[in-house]
């Protein structure tokens, strides 16, 4: 197991599927990694589209997640505008593409994914384009790459037949929960009531808990996909 202290992430690129997922898995990491004097950048890869999503509940998503961002003092959100749970209808290339594009725009040095074993097949698409961006036969090309885990959707697969969640990062967010909750709580479109997993108690929890697995109060917990040293 590797705690933050061993890593370096420098200039950071967090890939969320769609807005929240990145404060769910790793707000307090960012909220952490801006404290200390680090770039973070989110990019948020789809887009409600009509008519399955109304447009005012897509800018309403909008404006919250550009409120949690602020407060975690990300430094700038990228907007792919794919179309939401449509991704495996849409062109590999064209995800593919938009992701390496802004790698490439970027160049980070850390990149951090949603997890391959995640139930939303947004998520597994999002975690495979991601990682054909980020293949390191470019001239630059992210030298650290992890996976977190998103409520409700690492979970729920299925056991034995999607890959397990086993964390072997943790990232000590105890000086950071407040902030990650407070970030949460702007998304109240996406918040649910106990116990709901998209609970502020149940995000609370998890952090509770996976602190505890390496004596911490807090931690947000990753897997560790890629690291060059």
């Amino acid at each position: 197991m590797r705690r933050a202290g061993t890593l370096s992430f420098g200039r950071t690129l967090v890939v969320a599927p769609h807005p929240d997922d990145e404060v769910l898995g790793v707000g307090g990491t960012i909220a952490r990694l801006a404290s200390e004097g680090e770039e973070v950048f989110v990019a948020v890869v789809t887009e409600g589209k009509p008519p399955t999503f109304h447009p005012a509940d897509v800018a309403k998503t909008q404006a919250e997640a550009a409120e949690a961002h602020r407060i975690l003092r990300v430094k700038e959100t990228f907007w792919l505008r794919l179309p939401a749970a449509r991704l495996a209808e849409t062109s590999h290339a064209t995800v593919n593409g938009a992701l390496f594009e802004l790698v490439r725009r970027l160049s980070p040095q850390t990149v951090v994914l949603p997890f391959v074993g995640d139930m939303h097949m947004d998520h597994q698409l999002t975690f495979t384009s991601a990682l054909v961006a980020c293949r390191p036969h470019q001239a630059d090309f992210p030298k650290l790459i992890l996976a977190y885990e998103t409520l409700s959707e690492t979970n729920w697969n299925a056991p034995y037949l999607s890959p397990a969640f086993v964390p072997n990062v943790f990232v000590d967010i105890s000086k950071h929960l407040e902030t990650k909750l407070t970030a949460m709580r702007m998304f109240a479109s996406q918040l649910r009531e106990p116990p709901h997993e998209r609970s502020i108690a149940t995000i609370s929890a998890l952090a509770s808990l996976r602190g505890a697995t390496v004596m911490q109060q807090a931690a947000e917990a990753f897997v560790l996909v890629r690291q060059i040293v």
